[in-house]
């Protein structure tokens, strides 16, 4: 099974989505499943994680609705106020449906480098384990310290990284990241997502070779069977078209074995995320 690890839905609207701003124009309109089926068909890709987009939990309870529409969307990764003392019952709520497999917090846009170790945040993200649902790191690199502290404090909650904590490609910036990346890659309860890396490049104009250096560092620290392939979809239309976005990645690992392949295109995915 060929799964598309990251991605998203929405019914747009200018207040719901303030961050889609002036010069994101292609996304200010509804992407939903109807749109993507036809994206993943013609790659050969056999479904998606739809990925939350909104800090709410109605969001959520709106792509679980979409599962049952779309057999295509394999899992919800929703959010959930972590910090909140009624967390437990929200969790309890969501989890019931099989298709909500994971939590994720915008962390990149907290000022606080260090706010995946506040202990509300941490007492939330220890009631995932007994729900059987795994966290996706949205983190830039700067917060990469910290979240190597926390999964050592987890150490049986599964983590994935989204976009490879989000490197500064268009700089060409590799060392300090690379460091982070390889650090947190020690521990094993954390994946990674080779993901959103066209729209942390230069956007007009990048080319394959931009992605080299990042894409060697994280096959090395992670292997091939803690990897797994996300579009980023609609996001990465800021920066390509989604077939050029799924080329990199393929054309990438194309030396690899076919068994090692097969865990980056869907396998990790399947097994990170318990999906059917």
């Amino acid at each position: 099974m060929r799964i598309d690890a990251h991605q998203h839905f929405w019914n747009y609207s200018a207040a719901e989505y303030p961050w889609i701003g002036p010069g994101m124009e292609r996304l200010a309109h509804d992407h939903l499943p109807t749109d993507l089926a036809p994206l993943l068909a013609a790659e050969g890709i056999d479904g998606s994680v739809a990925v939350q987009a909104r800090q709410s939990v109605e969001e959520s309870r709106w792509l679980l609705a979409l599962t049952e529409a779309h057999p295509l969307v394999k899992g919800v990764v929703g959010w959930v106020d972590l910090r909140s003392d009624r967390v437990g019952d929200d969790l309890q709520a969501l989890a019931a449906n099989p298709k909500f497999v994971g939590v994720r917090h915008v962390v990149q846009d907290e000022p606080d480098p260090r706010f995946v170790l506040g202990a509300a945040f941490v007492r939330g993200l220890q009631q995932l384990r007994q729900h059987g649902l795994t966290y996706d790191l949205l983190l830039y690199p700067n917060q990469l310290a910290a979240a190597i502290e926390l999964v050592g404090l987890l150490p049986e909650q599964p983590f994935v990284i989204d976009h490879l904590a989000k490197p500064r490609i268009a700089a060409g910036e590799l060392e300090s990241w690379e460091r982070e990346i390889r650090a947190i890659a020690r521990h094993d309860n954390v994946c990674c997502k080779v993901s959103g890396m066209v729209t942390e490049a230069a956007r007009k104009g990048w080319k394959q070779d931009d992605f080299t250096p990042y894409l060697d560092v994280v096959l090395a620290a992670f292997g091939p069977a803690r990897l797994m392939v996300g579009s980023d979809w609609p996001v990465c239309l800021l920066a390509g078209e989604y077939a050029d976005v799924a080329a990199i990645p393929r054309d990438f690992f194309a030396g690899l074995s076919a068994d090692e392949q097969a865990w980056i295109h869907g396998g990790t995915a399947a097994r990170f995320y318990g999906l059917e």
